[in-house]
């Protein structure tokens, strides 16, 4: 089955973000006004089609044996955009509690762990984790979302991230606020770098 894919060249160095007929990469102009916490960005899928159904079956329904095509697909975008050799320890987002406990499962922990396997790095499911109850971001417009993400991460083992570089997993990346206040909130424990590697990349932005 074939899969719409987010582009790897011609796409904004920071984000990812693709804008048709370039080749390379730049900054773009969201970037550029208001350059997001994390570093750089990869993106695997378009989430659109037969694979946003997918994923939301992977998310929601516990089509769980998904998780093995996903982890091919997020791998392959990781070594294409990021430096895989600069990366210390790979960290899923967390979810809310609740949000876990009516799933039964977290998804961005089974294709973060993973990842972190198939790279031959440190993998630490607790490192980061949700404060307090935030909307969900699915639920809200752009500048919403950006408020509704503030001060939402806590970084429980700071010893695991001060000076290192730390991959943030991620099923679906929209605006980039909720990776963006993830990255602030390592960056203020002392991280070095932030990279995100998410599976899907919203068509709306």
């Amino acid at each position: 089955m074939r899969l719409p894919t987010v582009a790897q060249k011609g796409c904004c160095r920071v984000c990812s973000k693709a804008v048709a007929g370039l080749d390379g990469e730049y900054l773009c102009e969201d970037c550029e006004k208001s350059k997001p916490h994390y570093d750089r960005v990869a993106c695997a899928l378009r989430f659109e089609g037969t694979a946003r159904e997918m994923i939301l079956g992977f998310k929601f329904n516990r089509h769980l044996w998904l998780a093995a095509d996903f982890s091919d697909w997020l791998e392959a975008a990781v070594r294409a955009r990021l430096d895989v050799a600069a990366v210390d320890v790979v960290l899923p987002m967390p979810t809310t509690l609740f949000h876990r406990w009516d799933r039964g499962y977290s998804q961005t922990e089974l294709l973060a762990k993973e990842l972190a396997r198939r790279i031959d790095r440190r993998f630490d499911a607790g490192a980061l984790a949700r404060k307090g109850h935030p909307r969900r971001q699915s639920q809200l417009t752009e500048a919403e979302r950006r408020e509704n993400a503030k001060g939402t991460f806590a970084v429980r083992r700071p010893e695991w991230i001060r000076g290192r570089t730390v991959l943030v997993v991620d099923d679906i990346l929209t605006t980039g606020s909720t990776l963006s206040e993830a990255a602030l909130a390592l960056k203020e424990q002392g991280a070095a770098y932030v990279l995100g590697a998410a599976l899907a990349r919203s068509v709306r932005s």
